[in-house]
């Protein structure tokens, strides 16, 4: 798509000559030839007033890619301490004491009069009363600023910079979020979000993984964290997401060490010393029921380690062990972050903790009785992994069975630490994956051979990835059945598309808006029926670095003009939806929770 001029900074403007008003920063805005309200961004929307329809036609959706989206012991499952109402405020109105009385005021403009409610609509007010909706980034994918104010390289610096990124791209700069927090939080205010996950950047705090504190570092988290709140916006901080410090691989092989687990619970207490009395929210690590795999068995992501045939081009490593051991370390740092902050910081800072992991859904292949138990297997592989320990102190009796003397043990004081270390769990759902069963005793070893499946992850890069809205009802189901039914954030849901199918800059993303409407659908349908879901946050708020596709695929709600030295934002579509959703607006059913969207 060709343009002239991108929509300011910290605006959800249209597109220059589209119909809808511009707002700047300065909240100043101008008329056009729709008939428009402005209403200040503290305030709902109610009755009749909605943002445009973005249903999309059948032939629009059909070309829109997409993706990027046990059997129980007897024992009875340990769920999580439950989450506590979702806010900051007291330290809110402890800002906005400081605050000086020319506190920007960022105004939305809406269309009105588009069509009235109908019975059967769905607002975000038909959610449970503290239902927290947002949006997120990690540190390393956003911020930039790689080499400056002394932040020293994560093992996803080194990746990139060997070369080793999609199309051999780096985060170094990014959305330059470092940079630009300011405009972000003003833009965040204007969506109307309740909260934005985040990372704090390990290399960034603590440059040699452990020991003196960068101040700098320690001053742009801080703040990141006061300018959330100053704008009403919770802050949920992940403490650990994928950049581990270059300096710790270096010394004692990272996850493969126990020394992880001592490293990894210093940072944490960092975080909740300096940040807990505004951070409500925390999670300890990020997706590690993935994070194994492509570091210590496919050998496609940071530190490169498996070995043959499962890896090319690895520094070295074992696909039949290491998996394994990098996970059990995760769960042992975990359940010792978890155990510092209920005994230490929870009883007076008062927030919540918890993990967040990869939630894939797997189906089988075929209707055969053998891909059948294969994808029933697999779940157990990918979810139980950790929710196994989480609830009921130990790795699920397929994994013991199958994978014997190579899945480490937990002693009964690990058990008892890890049984019910969480107040809620996150997870991260984009897709589902087809499941074959293979058969054949295969001599070599690794996590899907022990799994007794073909690889399903050869499907993310090499064909089409299914994406169907109904796959988070059957995860929130499977949780509920198996797990105790647990107190759950969709911490990541989204929707990539590629720049060579659109063109640099992209305002007109209808399939985006319709992708979150379907998908939000469901999780109120799963809500209806039993699930203890507690929030939603759109991946992502921005373009960013993406870890598997670098920049090939943009998931941002808000466009960034990569191509730009000032990373201009710009506000899609889907924006402007999800902040008149958020304001009362419709979900506008039905939403088609049977369509199955794809990225070939």
């Amino acid at each position: 798509m060709t343009t002239t001029t991108s929509a300011p900074l910290c605006s959800l403007a249209e597109p220059p000559g589209s119909s809808l008003v511009t707002l700047s920063s300065r909240g100043q805005h101008q008329r056009n030839d729709r008939t428009i309200r402005s209403v200040s961004s503290g305030r709902m929307i109610h009755g009749s007033t909605s943002v445009t329809s973005l249903k999309s036609s059948p032939t629009r959706a059909h070309q829109s890619p997409v993706i990027a989206t046990a059997r129980q012991e007897e024992q009875q499952p340990v769920v999580g301490r439950g989450m506590a109402p979702l806010s900051s405020s007291g330290v809110l109105r402890r800002l906005r004491a400081q605050a000086t009385p020319r506190l920007l005021t960022v105004l939305l403009a809406v269309v009105v009069g588009v069509a009235p409610r109908s019975a059967s609509a769905i607002t975000r007010r038909d959610f449970p009363e503290g239902f927290v909706f947002g949006a997120g980034s990690s540190a390393f994918q956003v911020e930039g600023a790689a080499a400056e104010d002394g932040r020293a390289p994560s093992i996803w610096d080194t990746f990139t910079h060997e070369g080793y990124s999609y199309d051999g791209s780096t985060a170094d700069v990014s959305a330059d979020q470092y940079h630009h927090y300011k405009e972000d939080v003003k833009l965040m205010h204007a969506m109307g979000l309740d909260a934005y996950r985040f990372s704090i950047a390990w290399p960034r705090l603590i440059p040699d993984g452990r020991g003196e504190i960068n101040a700098k570092g320690l001053e742009y988290y801080n703040n990141l964290v006061d300018e959330l709140i100053l704008h009403g916006i919770q802050p949920h901080a992940t403490i650990y997401h994928f950049d581990l410090p270059q300096v710790l691989q270096d010394e004692y092989g990272g996850l493969l060490s126990p020394r992880f687990i001592e490293d990894y619970t210093a940072f944490a207490e960092v975080c909740f010393k300096h940040f807990g009395d505004r951070v409500k929210h925390w999670v300890t690590l990020n997706e590690p029921n993935i994070e194994p795999i492509g570091s210590y068995d496919q050998g496609s992501q940071p530190p490169r380690r498996c070995s043959y045939p499962f890896g090319k081009n690895c520094t070295g490593g074992d696909s039949s062990t290491e998996p394994y051991i990098a996970a059990h370390h995760l769960l042992l740092a975990h359940a010792s972050a978890v155990s510092l902050y209920r005994n230490k910081y929870q009883p007076i800072q008062g927030g919540q903790i918890g993990i967040t992991l990869l939630g894939w859904w797997h189906e089988p292949a075929t209707n055969t009785s053998e891909d059948a138990a294969a994808a029933s297997r697999m779940n157990d592989f990918h979810i139980g992994w950790f929710m196994h320990p989480l609830v009921y102190g130990d790795y699920p009796p397929v994994m013991r069975s199958r994978v014997g003397d190579r899945l480490p043990r937990l002693s009964a004081e690990e058990s008892a630490r890890a049984r019910g270390s969480f107040d809620f769990v996150g997870f991260n759902h984009y897709l589902i994956l087809r499941v074959r069963s293979s058969a054949e005793e295969e001599e070599l070893k690794d996590y899907y051979v022990d799994a007794g499946v073909q690889n399903p992850l050869l499907a993310i890069t090499e064909g089409r990835v299914e994406s169907p809205p109904w796959a988070l009802g059957k995860l929130l189901e499977h949780l509920k059945v198996n797990y105790g039914n647990p107190p759950v954030v969709i911490h990541e849901n989204g929707l990539g598309d590629s720049p060579e199918s659109r063109g640099p800059i992209e305002y007109d993303d209808e399939y985006r808006s319709e992708f979150l409407q379907n998908y939000l659908e469901v999780l109120y349908q799963s809500i209806r029926n039993g699930s203890d879901a507690r929030g939603y946050f759109v991946w992502s708020f921005l373009d960013v670095f993406e870890f598997i596709f670098a920049y090939r695929l943009r998931f941002g709600l808000c466009g960034v003009d990569m191509r730009a030295a000032a990373r201009t934002r710009y506000a899609r579509s889907s924006a402007r939806w999800y902040a008149g959703f958020l304001r009362g607006g419709e979900l506008r059913p039905p939403a088609r929770s049977d369509r199955a969207y794809y990225v070939a």
